[in-house]
């Protein structure tokens, strides 16, 4: 996320967050866009997460829809760990996929073999 402080006059301050891919950087560093890049008063590069931090960040997404109970095996979680090397949005994409095949199945909880199924339909 790049935050963006912009203080046209004393009265009407703003504060702009712009979030983007990493190579939002790249075209800010551009001649055309320099003005704006000057502006930029925080910068925030998003990394990997780590293997145990993955379970926590499935767990309290799966909390947020509603899960009263863990829906994914801890060997799960591992394998989605390891299948998307903590990367956030690829965890989302394969958490989804995973409910989907297990809903599909008609399993009471997202095993390993269903990580590992959802895996090789989205190509990892």
């Amino acid at each position: 996320a790049i935050l963006f402080n912009f203080e046209m006059d004393s009265t009407n301050p703003f504060v702009l967050i712009l979030a983007g891919l990493p190579h939002l950087q790249g075209k800010l560093r551009l001649n055309q866009h320099r003005p704006l890049d000057q502006r930029i008063i925080m910068r925030y590069r998003m990394g990997p997460l780590e293997k145990e931090e993955v379970a926590g960040y499935i767990e309290h997404r799966m909390k947020q829809a509603g899960a009263k109970h863990p829906i994914f095996t801890p060997s799960a979680l591992e394998a989605i760990a390891l299948q998307s090397r903590g990367w956030p949005r690829v965890i989302n994409t394969l958490a989804t996929t995973c409910l989907l095949y297990g809903y599909q199945l008609k399993k009471d909880a997202i095993n390993e073999e269903v990580v590992r199924m959802a895996a090789e339909e989205m190509g990892y």
